[in-house]
């Protein structure tokens, strides 16, 4: 690893100075201390970083969880939380070892960009109240802290959040295409840099001072004690509560396809095209979370701003993402009075972006443009999100995208071809699908009991593999009814051809049974 050192050197601070404001960032939108989420980035980069198999992917305090941590601190408190961070981490390692890396393929993608979408507007309906210089208080909830803030509009804080995010979009739509050096100094980190300028020339005049409520607040420690004093610790004697448990669950299943996505994505932006082994990933993201919450850290994913930043900036190695929790940990121990002249409102600019970008209005459209198999289980899942919890949004949006399988199956499950009447008779022509189940039962019984007297019916069963039984018996009592609407059948099939047979199981030399396989 270290012969790419002089590549992953220069990758580590870029990558450093993006995972900065977005520690501070994510913490304050999942309402943990601010240090929480330092601790998940050092973490994220030296522990994760060395465990993982990824070469390119940067690990950390993940904005998509911001959403589910937020409302586990206000229901189960900090510590107790803390303990669901450590199962989530041990369910997570259990993923590995069962070699679950594909859980992601399982999840429909309406779904999981619904999930996405529906976490970037919380973080967005998050941060507004920051964003004006109001700090919400415990119990508020999401819309009721808007409504308070924009009541309640501080001017200073107000003003240095629109400064910050005129950079940010500065930085984003026009510098970084205009010279590599904007590519490598992020615009977050300028528009932090700008924020604690503020706060230091205004900080006695009375009208444009930002107050201390209004600053990142993380510990300064006087001594290697005072230091380690900081860190929290989960609450054990709480193992058994099952809110613990429903927490710990959401975390390491949100986490892992947050992390699996991220895998995905950061392989196909990597120019050296590695492939990172998932199943070791899930084992490293466990590793990482169970430390993590032994700590006091928020929980930990792959994330796609970090990786992308480290491809961008010419990262090679897993050095530069060990490298970069390097950095953090000595910004934490040398520089935290500078981090405590960082605004709060310009954190909330750096995280109306990530939410923007999460959750752009462009991709409404594109799903709509999909039609509705792909809009409805979208669609759903974000107002679930939005208005209920991440894992009612998930869990809805799931339901919803089953039903929609089924209803295709039920339509798909046959192909009717009307010819020409001859002979006194309608000659129609009736495919089965490759597999026909119970789901099907209705679609068919339907066309069949809707057939004209004096028919001509050819079945071809020829790219049918698999019958369920209950299709068996709705062809077996056919066979009786067809001979009194004088309704002619043929049956074909791989197996040969039968003109009008007397038993539909007969036809293929089998018994009834609960199945009957054609393949």
């Amino acid at each position: 690893m270290l012969k790419y050192i002089k590549n992953d050197l220069p990758a580590s601070i870029v990558v450093f100075f993006v995972a900065l404001p977005l520690c501070l960032g994510i913490a304050l939108a999942s309402g943990a201390p601010l240090f929480s989420g330092l601790i998940a980035g050092i973490i994220g980069g030296i522990v994760v970083g060395s465990i993982s198999g990824s070469k390119i992917g940067v690990s950390g305090p993940a904005a998509g969880l911001a959403a589910i941590v937020f409302a586990a601190i206000a229901s189960l408190g900090y510590q107790n939380f803390l303990v669901a961070v450590v199962i989530a981490g041990v369910i997570q390692i259990l993923f590995g070892v069962l070699k679950l890396g594909i859980i992601g393929y399982y999840f429909p993608s309406s779904v999981i960009k619904g999930m996405l979408t529906g976490i970037g507007i919380i973080i967005i309906l998050k941060q507004i109240p920051y964003f004006v210089g109001y700090i919400p208080s415990k119990g508020e909830g999401t819309f009721t802290p808007i409504y308070n803030s924009l009541m309640n509009i501080s001017l200073p804080n107000t003003m240095i959040a629109l400064i910050g995010l005129g950079i940010l979009l500065l930085w984003d739509k026009v510098l970084t295409k205009k010279h590599k050096i904007f590519s490598l100094i992020q615009g977050p980190l300028v528009a932090v840099i700008v924020g604690i300028i503020f706060y230091v020339l205004f900080k006695n005049n009375t009208s444009l001072a930002i107050e201390s409520k209004n600053l990142v607040s993380v510990p300064i420690p006087e001594d290697v004690s005072s230091f380690l004093g900081q860190f929290s610790f989960p609450n054990f004697s709480e193992i058994t509560n099952p809110k613990i448990w429903i927490v710990a669950f959401t975390i390491a299943l949100v986490a892992s396809l947050e992390t699996l996505l991220c895998v995905e994505a950061t392989d196909k932006l990597d120019p050296a095209k590695n492939v990172t082994p998932t199943n070791r990933e899930l084992f490293a993201q466990g590793s990482g979370n169970i430390l993590s919450g032994l700590i006091g850290g928020l929980p930990i994913t792959q994330v796609i701003v970090r990786s992308s930043a480290n491809i961008q900036s010419g990262g090679k190695s897993k050095m530069s993402a060990i490298i970069h929790g390097f950095f953090l940990l000595i910004s934490v121990i040398l520089i935290p009075r500078l981090l405590n002249k960082i605004p709060l409102s310009v954190l909330a600019a750096v995280l109306l972006i990530v939410g923007y970008k999460l959750a752009k209005p462009a991709l409404f459209k594109t799903m709509y443009n999909l039609g509705w198999k792909q809009s409805i289980p979208f669609t759903v899942t974000v107002l679930g999100i939005v208005f209920i919890d991440l894992l009612w949004g998930i869990g809805l949006g799931l339901a919803v995208g089953i039903v929609v399988i089924l209803i295709k199956s039920y339509q798909n499950s046959h192909f009717l071809h009307i010819e020409d009447k001859s002979n006194g008779k309608h000659k129609i022509k009736m495919t089965l699908a490759e597999e026909v189940t119970f789901f099907n039962k209705g679609a068919i019984l339907k066309e069949l009991d809707s057939l004209p007297i004096d028919t001509y019916l050819e079945i071809n069963l020829i790219k049918t593999r698999y019958l369920d039984n209950d299709i068996i018996e709705i062809l077996e009592d056919f066979l009786i009814k067809a001979k009194e609407r004088n309704i002619d059948i043929k049956l074909v099939s791989k197996r040969g051809i039968a003109e009008n047979p007397s038993s539909f199981v007969e036809f293929f030399n089998e018994r009834p049974k609960s199945e009957l396989s054609l393949s």
